[in-house]
């Protein structure tokens, strides 16, 4: 490498794909929001359809019995976590970088439904006649698709060499 930081490793660049990616986020629970009927299902394909339900807690409703001043300040920890790892991560792991800007954004995406709605709006669903995936939202996929980036960086990125 030339010395220079990987694009997104750069963190102007990180900054703006976090905004557009929660921008995304937030855009599509305000129409979801205010166009799809509550708890109904609008079939798109065989095994997907869109379907609006609140989710109380974390990712797939874990801990939706905790109080949400809890939930709200533990998503704040894994924001300042997160970020903490992008900045002790080298400059030459773009993956890694974006991984972790895309789960900073699902996190701030969901961060943002606890203070606005008291909960989080989820609408996408994975089903077959016997069988259905959790409820889950763009910030989620946002989240998952960061830690699988993060994951691949681990196994595929640049080895440290000992001395």
């Amino acid at each position: 490498m030339n010395g220079r930081p990987a694009l997104l490793s750069r963190p102007l660049i990180a900054v703006a794909l976090i905004v557009l990616a929660v921008l995304l986020d937030q855009a599509i629970k305000v129409a979801v929001e205010n166009y799809l009927p509550l708890e109904e299902p609008v079939r798109l394909l065989p095994f997907l359809a869109l379907y609006r339900t609140y989710n109380l807690g974390v990712a797939f409703s874990l801990l939706s019995g905790l109080e949400r001043e809890f939930i709200v300040g533990m998503r704040i920890v894994i924001v300042a976590f997160v970020l903490w790892l992008w900045r002790r991560t080298p400059k030459d792991r773009p993956l890694a970088h974006l991984g972790f800007a895309l789960i900073i954004a699902g996190a701030i995406g969901n961060l943002i439904d606890g203070f606005l709605w008291g909960h989080v709006i989820d609408y996408i669903l994975f089903h077959t006649r016997t069988w259905s995936f959790a409820v889950f939202n763009l910030a989620d996929s946002f989240i998952s698709i960061g830690a699988f980036l993060v994951i691949l960086d681990e196994i595929f990125g640049p080895k440290k060499v000992n001395p």
